[in-house]
């Protein structure tokens, strides 16, 4: 079973010519994006499902509660790579959600996506239904609102309710009695917008101290008020909105601080267990591929397995592992893979959250991975173990977690002594300026550098060590998911390790916004990409760039993501650079840049060279290119 132990799979590989071989699919399953129980034209009980791979949300899925027969329903817009971070059945048992700037309605009785239309970009963070009918739709990133009247059909697109300079996670709406709509969003600042329907116009409410670091967060109540908190409001003290305005926080006198108005709305997690019937969804799992359905009359349960298409999970890392296989991780859902190029052989197991970055010292593999900046080490020789937080015998063992310091870690870099670990990223939701972690193998210890000791405002996107030991950081200006950007420019570093300070920077060039990758180069230079499309060569003697190139006409940006991984070095030790195009080589002497081949997919992510090959991601299949003689 997929879910639980390792799941073994034989003879993918596919030569594709021109030196190139497709490894096959890591994780060949999706996630579910939502799901909820209803009932289709014969009343008969029905999963409905929403799919995501490596594509984002392609289709949705009816699964027969009764028998597991499945039908799939393909996304009936062009998505664009999207996928649902909010859904909502409503109280007619129709099924909506927004995605890819396209809001849509699916009809189980009819078994058909039933409305569709496009809208502002991009994503629903949050759904609710008025006491009319009325769907309303609260987007990311620039708290976009949308309306749909199921009875009349009348869509209407509100476009952006609130203006900030940072991208804005509304993960909340609500309606009060009078049909007055309300949102909360976050993360750099909270905030709650209220929005006349009638007007069209909205009207930020929250000021002052109330706009820290957080969300803004409404409910609706049953006495059709709506109430809701400031993130730094005090336990048990609620604001109440009506008609437009709110109220001074008032404590919860002996009552509930919300009795919320039934709704079945959520996020991408959203499960909604009760059929019609009186029956209840026990475990629907996409992984499995099975459905356990409970009847509290009887007390029995019955389990059947259901079937979709996928094309599978997107391979976010990759790297030679100890034992010589290719391991890494993917996201969604976040699985855990090693490949066997020699048996041509995949194993894959549960991972512990988001693989964003991995790298091997000595006989381990270690893993810095996303939520909560975490910290892995995995050994091949011995029996995987399914990751607890607490439990010794894990393998992959859980070392560490740096939130909010860093929340999605960059890049880790093993030092060269063999027990040192310098793990970079950027910080939690809403936070701007990411920190370093330095792990010492030899005592399980570690040093956690925020910011603010190192360059304000910034986060460290990529680390090589340089001959004398110490380490060059280069950074980036983004912030946290939801953070502001509030440095101008990027800087490379100097950062001793043994003194846990950094001992140089500079803004080598003007208008950088991020040091996509570094590596080390002969005779003690370094080569890096800045921006993914300026290759330059940094001499960290005389603290000054010796080389660069402009790829961006030619080639296109190098590979970019959580862990880009764009350099990769040989056994000769010969660098090559993975391309979204294709893979070149540095010379190491004139350092022009060659290309070597155009891959036949878009390369999405780096990388290792093993045996003759250089392995790459591409979505959700492994690749390589076996390198000339």
């Amino acid at each position: 079973m997929l879910g639980c132990v390792a799941t073994e799979l034989f003879g993918a590989s596919r030569e594709l010519g021109a030196g190139f071989t497709d490894h096959g699919v890591a994780t060949p399953l999706s996630q579910h994006r939502g799901m909820v129980a209803t009932a289709d034209a014969a009343g008969r009980d029905a999963m409905l499902i929403w799919l995501y791979d490596h594509r984002g949300g392609y289709a949705l899925l009816m699964v027969d509660a009764e028998t597991g027969k499945s039908e799939q329903f393909p996304t009936p817009y062009p998505w664009a790579g999207d996928g649902p971070f909010a859904s909502l059945l409503s109280s007619r048992g129709k099924y909506y959600t927004h995605f890819g700037s396209h809001f849509s309605e699916f009809d189980p009785v009819k078994r058909a996506f039933t409305f569709f239309a496009k809208t502002a970009p991009q994503m629903a963070m949050s759904m609710t239904e008025a006491d009319d009918g009325t769907i309303w739709s609260t987007t990311y990133p620039n708290s976009g609102l949308v309306s749909y009247q199921p009875g009349t059909r009348v869509f209407k697109d509100y476009g952006s309710l609130n203006a900030e300079n940072w991208r804005q996670y509304p993960r909340s709406v609500a309606v009060d009695d009078a049909g007055w709509v309300y949102v909360g969003l976050g993360s750099a600042a909270a905030q709650i917008v209220s929005f006349d329907p009638v007007t069209g116009k909205g009207r930020a409410l929250l000021g002052g101290d109330a706009r820290g670091p957080g969300y803004g967060v409404v409910h609706r109540d049953t006495d059709g008020k709506v109430r809701g908190r400031a993130p730094g409001d005090a336990p048990g003290v609620m604001r109440e909105f009506y008609r437009g305005d709110m109220s001074a926080a008032t404590k919860a006198a002996g009552r509930p601080v919300t009795r919320a108005k039934p709704l079945v709305a959520g996020d991408q997690a959203l499960f909604y267990a009760q059929f019609p019937s009186g029956k209840r969804a026990k475990i629907c799992d996409t992984v499995e591929r099975t459905l356990v359905v409970e009847d509290p009359k009887t007390g029995s349960t019955k389990t059947v397995r259901f079937d979709y298409t996928s094309e599978g999970a997107h391979v976010v890392a990759v790297a030679v592992a100890p034992d010589g296989t290719i391991s890494g991780g993917t996201a969604f859902p976040m699985r855990m893979f090693s490949y066997g190029a020699r048996a041509d052989a995949w194993t894959n197991w549960p991972a512990y959250g988001q693989f964003n970055t991995v790298a091997r010292q000595g006989e381990r593999f270690f893993v810095g991975g996303y939520g909560h900046g975490f910290l892995l080490e995995w050994d091949p020789r011995a029996t995987w173990q399914r990751t607890g937080k607490a439990t010794a015998a894990s393998n992959p063992r859980f070392l560490t977690e740096c939130e909010p310091t860093i929340n999605r870690p960059h890049d880790l870099l093993p030092l060269r002594d063999g027990r040192t670990l310098v793990l970079a990223g950027t910080p939690g939701y809403g936070h701007t300026g990411g920190g370093v972690l330095v792990w010492d193998r030899q005592t399980q210890s570690r040093t956690l550098l925020t910011h603010r000791e190192l360059l304000p405002e910034l986060s460290t996107m990529s680390l090589v060590e340089l001959s004398d030991g110490m380490v060059l950081a280069g950074t980036t200006v983004a912030g946290g998911t939801g953070g502001e950007a509030k440095a101008k420019v990027a800087e490379l570093y100097v950062l001793d390790v043994a003194a846990k300070k950094m001992t140089w920077h500079s803004a080598v060039f003007p208008g950088v916004l991020v040091y996509t990758d570094l590596t080390s180069g002969p005779r003690g230079l370094v080569f890096g990409v800045a921006d993914r499309t300026r290759f330059f060569v940094f001499d960290p003697a005389t603290k000054r760039v010796v080389h660069e190139a402009q790829t961006e006409k030619g080639w296109g940006g190098v590979v970019t993501g959580q862990g880009p991984r764009a350099f990769v070095r040989g056994a000769d030790g010969a660098v090559f650079v993975l391309f979204t195009k294709g893979i070149a080589r540095v010379n190491p002497t004139t350092f022009v840049l060659t290309w070597l081949a155009s891959s036949p997919v878009p390369i999405s992510a780096g990388g290792d060279v093993q045996d003759g090959r250089v392995y790459f991601a591409g979505g959700s299949h492994l690749y390589s290119y076996r390198l000339p003689e």
